[in-house]
This record gives C-alpha cells, structure tokens and sequence, in this order.
C-alpha cells in the first residue's frame, strides 16, 4: 500500500523518489501550476508538461509514474486521446489515469471512464479531490 504521507528525511533525493509519481498534464501553465502545487503539499512527487505528446515522451522514458492526471482539452492531441494511447499500451496501461476539465459535460464524463479512466474531476481541482484520489487510486 502506498502512503500519501511523507516519509522522513524529507528533502532528500532517497525520500522524494520514495514518494508516490504523479505525472501532471495541463497546456495551461496557471492550472499545471495550481495541480502540481496541489500534489506536492499531499506529498507527491510531480513532473508537469504541457501537452499529450510530452505526456508520452517522459513515459517512454521514465518507468516510475504512479499516475497521470490529464486536462480534457489541449490542443494537439486531448486529455482522452492521452488516456486512450495509455490504456491502449501494454506497457504503460496499469497506470491509472485521471482527467481533469472545467466543463461539465456528462456524456463526456461517461466516456472517459468507460474508456479506462479512475476518475474525472472538475476544475478548480481542491486539495479534497486530491486527498480522495490518493485514497482511491494509490491505495
């Protein structure tokens, strides 16, 4: 079971690699700021990037992302086609992917947890959505 608590020695390369990886995709610089603060103050560890196609690039390099949480829309390529080309990997489709949207739409909704989401979330993502996923999806 992984803990969203810190680990001593906080500060230390040995802790922060210990700490649950949450890769943050967001084309908006204010909410990869907002997301990634979020989840560094619930002790995560989190590299952010800007877009679906950077997404992949650091997944194919680095082995270690306990989860990706996604922007709906981006230009290029949108939070559900990241989610589609995860879950479509064999290597890369035990990481739970969340998206994220400041539109409500339910039909959108629905099909990206049909298509393998663990969760959507509306914007302004809060630190209760962020303790709630840790609850659910690192558990």
């Amino acid at each position: 079971m992984m803990s969203c608590k810190g680990l001593g020695g906080e500060g230390s390369a040995a802790a922060a690699a210990a700490l649950p990886h949450v890769l943050a995709v967001d084309d908006s610089s204010v909410d990869r700021a907002v997301i990634s603060g979020i989840l560094r103050s619930s002790k995560f560890r989190v590299t952010a990037v800007d877009s679906g196609k950077r997404a992949l690039e650091l997944l194919g390099s680095e082995a270690n992302v306990s989860m990706i949480i996604t922007d709906y829309w981006m230009p290029e390529m949108t939070g559900y086609e990241l989610l589609k080309k995860v879950k479509g990997s064999s290597k890369l489709k035990g990481i739970p992917v969340v998206i994220m949207s400041s539109e409500n739409v339910p039909t959108r909704i629905t099909r990206c947890l049909e298509e393998g989401a663990e969760d959507f979330l509306l914007k302004p993502v809060q630190p209760s959505d962020v303790s709630r996923l840790c609850n659910r999806v690192l558990r």
